[in-house]
């Protein structure tokens, strides 16, 4: 199951849910109970940064301890 961030609508609570992939509602706020939550955009999953331009594919590979040569 993803973990998604929400915000609390009412109290402005912040919190992490892991949530199954056919729940169509969002969760209840942990804190004061609203149901009145919305997903909010982590930077985790925004993705690459546009600032750097993209991936270099030979970057790219060189994670994880690898040379950035393609094999």
């Amino acid at each position: 199951m993803p973990l998604y961030e929400y915000k609390c609508q009412s109290c402005d609570q912040l919190f992490e849910e892991l949530v199954g992939v056919n729940q169509a509602f969002a969760p209840k706020c942990p804190e004061c109970g609203s149901d009145r939550c919305e997903r909010v955009l982590s930077p985790v999953s925004a993705g690459v940064s546009t600032t750097s331009g993209g991936l270099n594919p030979a970057s790219a590979a060189a994670g994880c301890g690898g040379s950035g040569a393609f094999s």
